[in-house]
């Protein structure tokens, strides 16, 4: 990165003496003034009076006046002339011997500049015949005497020697086998490589059978590569082979080395991206090219995990997969040359990832791990840039162990300080670390996880011993082996406190000597100071490694430790106390730097200064935090901490003024803000001007040249001052300046000349600063008088208005015109860089100095050169042009055209960048100056406008705009008669505006039930004015009328609450704001008026209602898919107190489901019913108030139910089947429930069946069927079954044939013919009476009636036994009747009688018990008295 020159008050104070005093001695005439004591004047002797001292009336009476008066008048006027001209004197006096001072510098600087521009001349002539030198030297690697092959037997040593030779020195490696032989070797005392002035020689030592095999030897170098081999044996007296084999390239030519092309800028990321750095070569690496390296802050970049590096031979790219903020810094890449490195910097900024929690902290960086133990590892970073919302409080520090990997918090409350001691580790574990800032909002992003470390005893190596044997064989004996005696170990020593915080004492001792062979942990005690009460500082905690942390101790108080150690054989004594150690003050965070100077660097980058802070000690670096000015948004420049006292800050606006801070950092935290910069404007540090060039012959005479040249490409950032002019008389060689004082033009004539001789020419330029380099030198013009006839050439051909496709050419008139006047100008262009093939861009001369070049090939070079025509013919061709890329320079915009606020007619320009000695030029035509009598130019900042004054068809024209010293910032628009008419027309309206309408009236409704009337219009002045005019009358604000009216966003509103029929009208609202106005009405009348009060009224009830419990859900009713109804609604807004009653047609309905967590309230009906129609309501209600909701099962909504009701039953038939009866088939389909409201019909074949003789439909709540009375051959077929819910038909079919009907016919046949003997079988028709009481003595009759066909037989029984007729007992069978009668009762006839009637079909038996009691007794409970 090309390094900035900044320069700082004092230089430029220094600068604008010496441009006084240039300008001094440029206006200064060289005079010689006389002092009072030289020779006086005639006007001593005679004086002149002026008309200023005497008045008139003494001029017009001098001969009258007396003598004596005017002769005093002449003396006092004398005596002030003397007295002034001594004056005059002495200041031409000064100003001479300035002039003499500026004159004498001028010469120093110019001598000054001179011998240094020799010197660099003949530096690089001397570079030249080194680098000659070099290239003589070089010589491609060769062998003097090559390897040779050796035979050996085992345990001898053999050495390998060879001898080389080449220019530059060549790199050399040995091989075995092929495999590369490179130090470390695994075993170093067998392998020994030497060089020394080109002998190379690789020794082995105690040869066995396993060093045999090929040794080889490679030199490489850029001009190629040799090789030399031999053979090694052990043990073996044949097949030695050595050779000798060598490749050489020839010596290459002197051909140009690569350099950086493009390289990368300053650049920026953000955790977690992706990043690449790329940098292109001009040409292909040369061999000594090939190793080029990338650092960063200095140190190598190596390629690892997400680091990648691409070299090729034309491009380096670097590449991190995953950014943190760890890979901020300074990235060089480094490219090797034969005069040294040449390199390339540019700073990489990460910025934090997005917050995981709003306002969380930055995550920390630099995570690092040091004092390893066994289970002890202390942890440091460095604090996050980025607070969040408040105050970083302290940091969680997490460990994971790689083996299982989870991530564990360490730490239970935030650690304050940037380290922590991190106890409790597992011994021979791989651990890695992360720590996470928190601040009040909460925590923050983890910071990039530590290197992995390994928990080991750092003591360990230094018990171990290892003893190597003749055979090669190790024998490592540990020391533990040797003190296996020891049983109970010694105590430890040395018990000190090697760290003191103000939360925490880290202690640390050295292990007993001896410590025995079984392994050792430890028990730490402490105790107050003085009073020797020891207690165990680690009862929750094993000791296993030399250090612990001690957190749960008193500020205030001191502190001894003690330690003991720990084995299985026992506990030691203790050690001898600590020191008395107490915790330390809080450690206040470092204090800010001060004294934040900002400079200026280039167009986006800004170079910060500090003082260091007064206590500076333990400060690790700084944040830096920028803030454009007039706004309150800081931004943080850099997440790593700057380590020194100097910054560039890169990515700021250009033109823009920042102001900085900076914070200190340190592992207490960070410092507060230092105080703010001074605002600085960003722009690029004015330095030196780069050389004009160009330089050309314009005209010469015969003792004289006109020489000019272009304008430096680079004026430093400050407007070039003058020019210095230096010629050299070709046949001397010496170059003599020409000129003393600066040229302000870049024409000069230089006189003095010897005709016929050869001159050249070289020009400086200064500005503020100094002075520049010299331009090249010109090519040798011969001082002889021009008198062709034809022009000269055209000078300062400078292209302006370049862009992609199209550029404007500028040029000004020759000099020398001639025999005739110059008429027209020829312009030719050649494309490609390095090109000369130059064509003409016109068939015709143009007349004019300036022509626009159309067609161009964007990205591609071009030239361009004048030539002059006169009668004569066409002169000499101007000097080409600087080359220049057809690309349109990034920023640049074009004139704008159009209207200001005020209605004037302009035209604007912004320029991206500007100096501070910069000027807007406006032209028209490109060379005529604007008439101020017809328009006014007004600049501020890098803004310029032109505003006309009364534009007419005399501004019409181009017009062009420049920036007076930034040659590649040009535009140009033409003013056209359409343009004109268009922007009077836009004029008038401007200085006649109406206010724009954003959005019209609308009306809103809102949940109190107020109304709102709103309009915007585009945002208006704090003065702009509002009349509201309701109904031809205007109104202003009240408390149930609000008028609002935000200028700001254009917005008027009317809050009408409450709203009601007097609001019914139009509504205009009378809008003006300066000269503009505007209104507009809106008519809320008829039936919009009513819909808007209709919602109104009810969003009001509807909030009046939702003040206390209220119906979030109001009743409602589903059924479910077992065709139950389930009336529910949902409460909110309920308490303990808040009751919920249901109730139909007035009554309590006092079973309902109701869960006042949910606040949902249901009543399930299994069936509906035509007693379940009537008006449902619950009602909600406590002390807040009381809410209802109302169902009305009537009518349609009854008729809505059951048509859902049905639907759903419909859905829960089965599919149809078929019983077979006595009387012939049933056919039914099964549902849930049935609704005498579902409409039902049979098909047969797609013919509906209707009830007649032998048809019979029927239906019960569960099942709907069809009987088939008498089935015959002639009834099978596919039977269907339509239900019709009130919407759509539901089907169910059953195909009656084939297996089907043969099985139904079977089983009617056989309950048809069990129907027929149940019908025909012996029965008693009509029973007797279970029990039957009679008196003694009287006389028992028992009657059956009878049915059976045949007849059936009659037989009774008294318990079980026939019954003869006879006496006692009388039996009677008549058709359909049998009777028995039994005389005078008595106490035995009590028993059970049974009466036993039988036919072929059948039998039955009736059973009566007859209780028979004496006189004066009470008959059986339950028994028929007789």
């Amino acid at each position: 990165m090309a390094t900035k020159a900044v320069f700082y008050r004092s230089h430029e104070e220094q600068s604008d003496q010496m441009l006084h005093s240039l300008q001094m001695a440029s206006t200064t005439t060289k005079r010689k003034f006389k002092s009072s004591d030289e020779e006086a004047t005639y006007q001593d002797f005679y004086p002149i009076v002026s008309a200023e001292v005497m008045s008139m009336k003494e001029l017009l009476d001098f001969g009258a006046s007396s003598r004596s008066k005017s002769w005093e008048t002449l003396r006092q006027a004398a005596t002030e002339e003397m007295l002034e001209r001594e004056k005059r004197t002495l200041f031409g006096n000064e100003m001479e011997k300035v002039e003499e001072e500026v004159i004498r510098n001028c010469k120093f600087m110019r001598r000054k500049v001179d011998r240094k521009a020799l010197r660099h001349k003949a530096e690089q002539k001397a570079a030249v015949e080194k680098k000659f030198l070099e290239d003589r030297r070089m010589r491609p690697p060769d062998f003097i005497i090559p390897l040779r092959s050796h035979t050996v037997w085992e345990r001898m040593e053999v050495k390998l020697s060879c001898t080389v030779q080449g220019y530059p020195k060549p790199e050399v490696k040995w091989y075995k086998n092929g495999v590369p032989l490179e130090a470390p070797f695994p075993q170093p005392w067998k392998y020994n490589l030497q060089r020394k002035f080109g002998l190379h020689t690789l020794e082995i030592r105690r040869c066995t059978t396993q060093d045999s095999g090929e040794y080889k030897v490679v030199l490489t170098s850029p001009l190629g590569q040799s090789s030399s081999y031999a053979t090694v044996l052990v043990n073996a007296y044949q097949g030695a082979l050595s050779g000798y084999d060598c490749t050489r390239s020839p010596t290459p030519a002197l051909v140009k080395e690569a350099d950086f092309q493009t390289t990368f800028p300053p650049s920026f990321a953000k955790e977690g991206e992706s990043l690449s750095l790329c940098c292109l070569f001009s040409s292909t690496l040369l061999p000594y090219q090939q190793g080029v390296i990338w650092l960063k802050d200095g140190l190598p970049v190596t390629e690892s995990k997400g680091v990648e590096i691409l070299n090729t031979s034309l491009s380096s790219t670097l590449s991190v997969n995953k950014v943190y903020k760890e890979h901020e810094g300074v990235y060089t890449v480094r490219l090797p040359s034969m005069t040294g490195a040449k390199e390339h910097s540019a700073y990489v900024y990460v910025k934090d990832a997005s917050a995981a929690v709003p306002g969380a902290p930055g995550a920390p960086l630099d995570v690092r791990c040091s004092d390893v133990q066994k289970d002890y590892v202390f942890v440091t970073w460095k604090p996050p840039s980025a607070d969040g919302s408040s105050a970083v409080l302290g940091y969680y520090v997490d460990r994971c162990d790689i083996g299982t990997g989870e991530w564990v918090q360490c730490n239970e409350t935030p650690q304050r300080l940037c380290h922590y001691p991190v106890q409790g580790l597992q011994e021979n574990r791989i651990y890695q670390f992360r720590v996470r800032a928190v601040n009040r909002s909460g925590v923050g992003r983890p910071s990039k996880s530590s290197a992995a470390v390994t928990t080991c005893d750092p003591a360990k190596a230094s018990r171990v011993m290892v003893v190597k044997v003749d055979t090669g064989k190790e024998i490592i004996i540990t020391k533990d082996q040797l003190e296996g005696e020891v049983r109970v170990p010694l105590p430890p020593t040395d018990v000190c406190a090697s760290m003191v915080t103000d939360s925490y004492i880290t202690l640390s001792w050295t292990e007993p000597d001896p410590r025995g062979r079984e392994p050792l942990n430890y028990y730490v005690e402490k105790s107050i100071a003085g009073s020797n009460s020891w207690q165990m500082a680690n009862l929750d905690t094993s000791v296993n490694s030399l250090r612990f942390p001690e957190f749960a101790l008193q500020k205030g108080k001191s502190y001894v430790f003690r330690v003991r150690s720990v084995n299985k054989y026992g506990v030691s004594d203790p050690s001898e106390p600590s020191e008395p150690v107490s915790l330390r003050e809080k450690i206040a965070p470092p204090p800010p730097p001060h004294g934040v100077l900002a400079s200026r660097d280039t167009n986006t980058s800004v170079v910060l200064q500090w003082e260091l802070p007064k206590q500076a000690q333990e400060v690790i670096g700084y944040y830096i935090y920028s803030c454009e000015v007039g706004t309150d948004n800081w931004v943080t420049v850099n997440n790593k901490p700057a380590t020194g006292t100097r910054f560039t800050v890169h990515g700021l606006t250009p033109n823009k003024k920042y102001v900085f801070r900076v914070k200190s950092v340190s592992a207490a935290g960070v410092s507060d803000y230092s105080e703010e910069s001074t605002p600085l404007t960003v722009k690029a540090a004015i330095s030196l001007p780069s050389p004009p060039s160009g330089v050309a012959l314009l005209n010469c005479g015969s003792n004289d040249m006109v020489i000019g040249w272009r304008l430096p490409a680079n004026n430093g950032g400050d407007a070039v001052r003058g020019y210095f002019v230096d010629q050299m008389d070709v046949s001397e060689g010496i170059w003599h300046e020409v000129n003393v004082k600066p040229i302000a033009k870049r024409i000069f004539q230089v006189s003095h000349l010897q005709e016929g001789q050869f001159y050249r020419f070289r020009v400086f330029a200064m500005n503020i600063v100094g002075t520049g380099k010299p331009s090249k030198p010109s090519d040798p013009f011969l001082c002889e008088e021009w008198k062709m006839p034809e022009p000269g050439c055209p000078y300062d051909v400078v292209p302006r208005e370049v862009r992609r496709n199209s550029l404007v050419l500028l040029w000004e008139k020759p000099l020398y015109c001639g025999h005739s006047p110059v008429t027209s100008y020829l312009v030719e262009m050649c494309s490609g860089e390095g090109a000369d093939n130059w064509e003409a861009l016109m068939e015709e001369p143009t007349d004019k100095t300036y022509f626009k070049v159309s067609g161009l090939e964007a990205g591609e070079i071009y030239k361009f050169r004048v030539s002059a025509v006169n009668s004569a013919g066409v002169g000499q061709p101007s000097l080409p042009s600087e080359e220049i890329r057809a690309e349109a320079k990034p920023g640049v915009k074009d004139i704008e055209i159009g209207v200001d606020e005020d209605g004037f007619i302009f035209l604007a320009f912004e320029t991206p960048e500007m100096n501070d000695s910069s000027q807007f030029v406006w032209t028209k035509n490109y060379r005529d100056a604007i008439d101020s009598g017809r328009a006014r130019i007004e600049s501020t900042d890098n803004k310029s406008k032109l505003t006309f004054t009364n534009p007419s068809e005399q501004d019409l024209g181009l017009y062009t705009v420049e920036i007076s010293d930034i040659n590649d910032i040009s535009s140009s628009i033409t003013f056209t008669d359409k343009d004109l008419e268009r922007l009077l027309d836009l004029s008038w309206q401007v200085r006649n505006p109406l206010i724009g309408l954003k959005s019209g009236w609308t009306v809103e409704v809102f949940e109190r039930g107020d109304v709102r009337l709103s309009l915007r219009v585009e945002p208006l002045s704090p003065a702009a004015e509002l009349k509201l005019i309701f109904n031809d009358k205007q109104i202003t604000s009240t408390p149930n009328r609000k008028v609002n009216f935000d200028r700001a966003s254009g917005l008027v509103e009317v809050l009408i609450d409450p709203f009601s029929e007097a609001d019914e009208g139009s509504y205009t609202a009378q809008l003006r704001d300066g000269r503009a106005k505007n209104q507009f009405t809106l008519v809320l009348v008829d039936e919009k008026f009513r819909q808007t009060l209709a919602q109104s009224r009810s969003n009001k009830r509807d909030w009046t209602r939702k003040q206390g419990p209220y119906f979030l859900e109001f009743m409602s009713w589903k059924v479910t898919e077992d065709c139950e109804v389930v009336f529910s609604c949902k409460a909110t807004n309920t308490k303990k107190e808040t009751s919920l009653k249901w109730s139909k047609d007035g009554r309590e309905i006092p079973k309902i489901d109701y869960n006042p967590q949910t606040g949902i309230s249901s009543l399930t009906m299994p069936q509906i019913m035509k007693k379940d129609v009537g008006m449902y309501k619950a009602v909600l209600s406590d002390d807040r108030g009381e809410d209802v909701s109302v169902i009305e099962l009537l009518d349609e909504e009854f008729e809505r139910l059951q048509k859902d009701l049905c639907r759903q039953c419909a859905l829960s038939a089965s599919p149809l089947a078929v019983q077979s009866t006595a009387e012939g088939f049933k056919l039914y389909c099964s549902l849930k429930y049935f609704l005498d409201y579902m409409k039902t019909s049979w098909y047969f074949k797609e013919k509906r069946m209707d009830s007649g003789a032998r048809t019979r439909s029927g239906s019960s709540s569960q099942k709907v069927w069809i009987e088939i009375l008498n089935p015959t051959e002639s009834d099978k077929g596919k039977y269907t079954l339509e239900m019709f819910d009130g919407r759509e038909t539901h089907k169910r079919t059953l195909d009656l044939s084939g297996q089907a009907f043969a099985d139904a016919m079977t089983e009617y046949q056989r309950l048809k013919q069990a129907a027929l003997a149940e019908k025909n079988r012996a029965k008693v028709t009509k029973g007797l009476p279970d029990v039957v009481a009679i008196m003694e003595d009287k006389s028992l009759c028992l009657t059956c009636f009878l049915a059976g066909d045949p007849a059936p037989e009659v037989f009774w029984l008294k318990n079980d036994r026939e019954i003869v007729s006879g006496a006692q007992y009388k039996i009677t069978v008549e058709p359909g009747c049998s009777s028995i009668i039994i005389n005078c009762v008595s106490a035995a006839d009590s028993g059970k009688y049974s009466i036993f009637v039988r036919n072929k079909y059948g039998s039955e038996t009736v059973d009566v018990t007859v209780s028979v009691y004496k006189h004066g007794e009470m008959p059986a409970e339950g028994a028929v008295e007789m």
